[in-house]
């Protein structure tokens, strides 16, 4: 297929449909271990630390080659670095499907922690062939369409493995993410590349993966930061070294990774400090409520089971899936400036909400409900304003550091809640005080309040 024989639009409209079925299979195949934990620990034997480990491996391997696969898009074009992106990711998953043993499920979940880099790509594709109003939507579409396979993942990846095997809970999405990839390759045709040069920025790529790994690392370590404090404080000064080596090493190079003015916009830089705030503000609060469902106080918690709380979050699910669309077409109709003020006003108000009231379970059902409606518009209009407030040959780096931002939000936002829970627990009990629960509440929506302060920035020196 080429441009000439079919109109932009309809291959926007193609890759859009393509990129949606992608994104709903990664997602699918994204979220299969968690609600499986306990069944993988069994059948391979596994100690919690080493589930743990399973847990997060796909996420340090996204966090890390987010920033890289979105450079490659902008220099080499969105579907030839997507295809070979998704050979990676079908190939974790064959991995994954066969693995025998903990090591080889672990290598096949490093692959696959490959996918995330295909969301700056799909936003590089879209860009490429629809008009800015049309891109928002779609923006949308494929963000809310990776959050509802993630949905739709934790649905059936556990009537899955216990009606056929674990095996199928990887193969099956795998199945589905290589059938969307052959679908991309046929209806869309390799677009140009955004940026005239195409050399690589080994030490700036080399530096941005060494800081991503540190602050992981970092987070990793602050719940345990009183018994731990020297390597804590070890890695914090690394942290310090490798951004300012990385910042030195990017104002200096002819083919920077990231040009340093390109964070200097005020739409860029004030769309990273939202998603930051809006992301740790969601993960800290969201954090509590699973566990409050969980606990049983002295006239607080509820004592749920597993399968209780993932059913009361499920409503959450469906909110966050649905988000996208709606704030592609928010943006769309107003602007990003309003669908983000009206998204974190909402939010706090959600937050402010359950400080008073968690006496029953429906007050944590619909509160989780708004907070991840509200968050998710939030989150979805900062990255359709950073996709359309730089240049095309910026719109993969622009947005996968804005997803990079988002992840070690989340990653950042529950490591404080387990750190609140841990300190609110009295000596001699094991359950958090129910005002351990409230702070962590009203510190989420204090966090998303900062978010407003930089709102009016995001319109500054750009056209709607």
């Amino acid at each position: 297929m080429s441009t000439t024989e079919v109109s932009p639009v309809r291959i926007g409209k193609a890759a859009v449909a393509a990129l949606g079925l992608l994104a709903i299979s990664t997602g699918a195949l994204e979220s299969a271990v968690s609600p499986t934990l306990p069944l993988l620990q069994r059948e391979l034997s596994l100690t919690p630390a080493e589930g743990a480990l399973l847990s997060i491996a796909m996420l340090i391997t996204g966090a890390l080659l987010l920033p890289i696969t979105g450079n490659l898009g902008d220099r080499f074009g969105g579907k030839r670095v997507m295809i070979r992106l998704m050979g990676v990711v079908v190939a974790g998953g064959l991995v994954s499907s066969l693995a025998p043993s903990l090591p080889v499920l672990l290598l096949g979940q490093v692959l696959q922690g490959a996918m995330l880099g295909a969301m700056p790509l799909s936003f590089i594709l879209v860009r490429k062939y629809l008009s800015e109003g049309e891109s928002s939507v779609a923006i949308g579409v494929v963000s809310g369409s990776f959050l509802a396979g993630g949905m739709l993942g934790t649905l059936i990846a556990g009537p899955i493995a216990e009606g056929l095997s674990r095996h199928w809970m990887f193969a099956i999405p795998t199945i589905g993410t290589a059938v969307a990839t052959l679908l991309l390759h046929r209806l869309v045709p390799d677009d140009p590349p955004g940026r005239p040069d195409s050399r690589i920025d080994w030490p700036g790529l080399l530096l941005m993966s060494g800081i991503l790994l540190t602050l992981m690392l970092v987070l990793a370590i602050v719940p345990e930061a009183g018994s731990q404090p020297i390597a804590l404080g070890a890695l914090v000064v690394l942290l310090g070294v490798l951004v300012a080596g990385w910042v030195a090493v990017e104002r200096r190079s002819r083919a920077p990774m990231v040009d340093l003015r390109l964070l200097a916009q005020p739409a860029v830089w004030s769309s990273y400090a939202i998603t930051f705030a809006v992301c740790l503000g969601t993960s800290l609060s969201m954090y509590l409520v699973p566990q409050l469902l969980a606990v049983t106080g002295d006239g607080y918690g509820f004592g749920a089971s597993a399968t209780d709380i993932g059913f009361y979050l499920l409503p959450g699910a469906v909110a966050a899936a649905v988000a996208g669309p709606v704030a592609g077409v928010a943006v769309r109709r107003f602007g990003s400036r309003p669908a983000v003020t009206v998204g974190v006003i909402c939010m706090i108000t959600a937050l402010l909400a359950l400080v008073f009231l968690h006496g029953e379970v429906w007050h944590l059902v619909v509160g989780k409900v708004l907070v991840a409606l509200a968050s998710g518009v939030c989150v979805t209009a900062v990255v359709v304003k950073t996709a359309t407030a730089v240049s095309h040959g910026d719109t993969g780096t622009a947005t996968s550091l804005l997803l990079v931002i988002r992840v070690v939000a989340f990653a950042a936002g529950a490591q404080v809640g387990g750190a609140f829970l841990t300190a609110g627990i009295p000596a001699g009990s094991d359950i958090p005080t129910e005002s351990a629960f409230i702070t962590g509440f009203v510190i989420g929506g204090a966090i998303a309040v900062l978010s407003l302060l930089t709102v009016r920035k995001l319109d500054k020196g750009v056209k709607e």
